[in-house]
């Protein structure tokens, strides 16, 4: 383990991320789905946004409704009037993610920006409702999530995209590779097409630097249990009953 960077990341480690609320039944990304985590003790949730056509901040995964909802269309083409009339898995509205910051006060959020229109108004909503050590941002372009941390500052909270995290893995095999100053943490798949991303050097280097290691998104009990055995910090979960019992019988469930 590392030491705390950040605030958001004060908090008995390993972290337990209920990842789109806990994704297993369907329900992700919905407040149905956050409170049942929240239920169930998690205070780390996982999510993603999305702009309307109109600039509202959705939380949701896909570029379109199609895959989850009984709507059609995408989502930066759609304005919230129509999008909030989609219902994921025919009976689950899609919540906007201030109305998630609001309902869930003692949430702690992961927040994956999955298209540059978000990126502004992210951090706007984060300024506004003082969130800064409530959210931790990220994004697979190691660009958009440079670009947040320059509008915020350090107060922002954010994780490595693709780019920063072959740095990390190309250091800790000792060869040279700038990193982006300001990350807290490296969120990570436990390996990426075929080839390993996380192992007992790549979780050293990344605590050398002063980061924390999350790893998404794993629901297996032997999977989970082999990566706390590396000493990762944080995981993230569809399974949510799964990590708890894992977590719970080695005494890390905080």
């Amino acid at each position: 383990m590392t030491s705390v960077r950040h605030p958001y990341l004060d908090h008995p480690a390993p972290l337990a991320f209920a990842h789109r609320g806990g994704a297993a039944d369907g329900i992700e990304n919905t407040a149905a789905a956050f409170r049942r985590a929240a239920d169930a003790g998690y205070r780390y949730f996982e999510t993603d946004v999305h702009a309307s056509a109109d600039g509202r901040l959705v939380a949701f995964h896909d570029a379109t409704l199609d895959r989850v909802t009984d709507a059609r269309g995408r989502m930066a083409e759609l304005p919230w009037s129509e999008i909030r009339r989609a219902r994921v898995a025919g009976r689950e509205p899609l919540p906007l993610f201030e109305e998630l910051l609001e309902a869930f006060p003692d949430a702690r959020w992961n927040v994956d920006i999955k298209a540059e229109p978000a990126l502004e108004p992210l951090v706007e909503l984060i300024r506004r409702t003082n969130s800064w050590d409530r959210v931790c941002v990220g994004s697979f372009s190691e660009a958009r999530v440079a670009r947040a941390h320059r509008l915020a500052g350090p107060r922002l909270a954010t994780s490595y995209g693709v780019r920063g995290v072959l740095g990390l893995r190309l250091r800790s095999y000792g060869i040279p590779a700038a990193l982006r100053a300001g990350a807290v943490c490296a969120q990570v798949p436990e390996s990426q097409g075929g080839v390993r991303v996380v192992d007992r050097r790549f979780v050293r280097e990344a605590h050398a630097q002063g980061l924390q290691v999350h790893v998404w998104t794993v629901n297996e009990p032997e999977r989970m249990t082999a990566l706390l055995d590396l000493g990762v910090d944080g995981i993230m979960t569809d399974h949510i009953e799964t990590l708890r019992t894992v977590l719970s019988e080695r005494g890390a469930w905080a």
